[in-house]
């Protein structure tokens, strides 16, 4: 597959630390929160950043889709990305669960469904999660 942009972030310090992109725009205190044995100090979380991006990469393939269809999607459109973290049943460390919920002002629901089975389709965030893409981790 041909790369058309990357990025990169770091993290420092785990759950309880700092994470930020490379060009300094993202800029983030992690915290942990009290659900997971945390203080419930101010700052963000990974679930919460991966929610945020995956809630708005699901509205960019939702207007790609719309505006392929020919389709115009309002303005006040809104992703909702529920993010949960836990154990995973084998007991070999920590899973995720995902919903989205997709509410388009004004539009049909059957259509609105339509819209977002094809986003569904086209989001690299949905892709990834549907097929299990695989993530290589070096040690530098």
């Amino acid at each position: 597959m041909p790369i058309l942009y990357t990025t990169k972030a770091s993290a420092t310090g785990g759950r309880a630390g700092h994470a930020a992109s490379e060009n300094g725009v993202l800029d983030v205190t992690l915290t942990v929160p009290k659900e997971l044995g945390g203080d419930g100090a101010t700052g963000t979380n990974p679930e919460q950043l991966f929610a945020a991006g995956y809630s708005a990469c699901f509205l960019g393939a939702l207007k790609f889709v719309a505006g392929q269809q020919k389709i115009k999607v309002p303005e006040d459109t809104k992703v909702t990305a529920t993010v949960g973290v836990g154990p995973r049943e084998d007991g070999g460390g920590f899973g995720i669960e995902v919903s989205l919920s997709v509410h388009i002002p004004g539009m049909d629901k059957a259509e609105a469904e339509k819209l977002a089975a094809a986003a569904h389709i086209v989001c690299p965030y949905s892709h990834a999660l549907r097929t299990s893409t695989e993530v290589p981790v070096t040690v530098a």
